[in-house]
């Protein structure tokens, strides 16, 4: 998915947009052959994304720049920190500097949010949980996953998804569809418009699969358990429940018992996911992952 194509065109149109005609303040200030030592420290506690990025700003402005990282993507990182050491052109270090910056902020960001909610559902499973997930209903274990997945959505920076989608990854979570040409996915817009046609839900699930590939993945969200049964006649893949309650989420868990993947929607949030994960589901969305992530304070210090 993020490739080093992808990363040297975005790299370069930030670049670009950050410095259209030079950087003014360095080529008046900084001698064009000094070079010098910077490095990338953590100003707080996170997990590291987009180590190679940070790397490529640099290398986009001058290959002779050398970046030694101490760290890997997926790895977690203090306060204080050394992540990376830099060396190269001082013109270059400073002009490519907030441009690595920002990739490298957002991504570890992206990276240290799914790592907590990927965290505060594994507490489920574990040894001596406390039951704070809703001791009125205990833990049920997805059917499809040893445990229940944190996932992304479409919900991305336009021209960003790669970077966002990987930092999801960085952090334990697991990728939704990447666009709208990789999966079926109805939602009530499209059933309201197949309705009008006259065709039913179960009816309007078998309309797209009589067109589509037999490797199409066709995943229906419903927002009332009494659509179930229809959805489940129609033959999807996958179930979204959208904004259900914990009761209606077991119970459209306890409903569709295996015969399809069960995700869980809707305004997710840190607190809630453990509750959600312990009815069952196997797989919960989150867009606040990419749309309401604090990017990590990174910073370049000189050596």
């Amino acid at each position: 998915m993020l490739t080093q194509q992808t990363i040297h065109a975005a790299v370069a149109a930030a670049l670009a947009e950050d410095a259209p005609y030079g950087d003014v303040t360095c080529e008046t200030t900084i001698p064009a052959d000094e070079t010098g030592e910077a490095r990338l420290v953590a100003r707080e506690k996170g997990v590291m994304s987009g180590i190679d990025v940070f790397a490529a700003a640099f290398a986009t402005l001058d290959p002779s720049v050398t970046v030694e990282p101490a760290i890997r993507d997926g790895e977690r990182f203090e306060a204080g920190q050394t992540l990376a050491t830099v060396r190269g052109r001082v013109r270059v270090l400073l002009t490519a500097e907030r441009v690595a910056l920002n990739f490298t902020q957002r991504m570890s960001g992206i990276a240290t949010m799914t790592a907590a909610f990927v965290a505060a559902v594994d507490a489920i499973y574990e040894d001596g949980y406390d039951g704070s997930a809703g001791p009125a209903f205990g833990v049920v274990g997805p059917r499809r996953y040893t445990r229940t997945r944190i996932v992304d959505t479409r919900k991305t920076t336009p021209g960003l998804r790669p970077f966002e989608k990987y930092a999801v990854v960085c952090g334990g979570g697991h990728n939704h569809r990447y666009s709208l040409s990789d999966a079926v996915m109805m939602k009530d817009n499209h059933l309201a418009a197949l309705a009008a046609r006259g065709i039913d839900l179960a009816g309007a699930i078998r309309h797209v699969r009589d067109q589509v590939g037999h490797t199409t993945h066709i995943e229906v969200e419903v927002d009332r358990l009494d659509q179930i049964p229809a959805v489940l006649d129609g033959g999807a893949d996958t179930i979204m429940l959208d904004n259900f309650t914990l009761d209606d989420t077991r119970r459209g868990v306890e409903t569709i018992d295996g015969r399809a993947i069960v995700e869980a929607s809707g305004n997710m949030t840190l607190e809630r996911v453990a509750a959600v994960a312990a009815t069952g589901v196997d797989v919960i969305s989150v867009g606040a992952l990419t749309h309401s992530v604090r990017s990590i304070d990174l910073g370049l210090d000189w050596a």
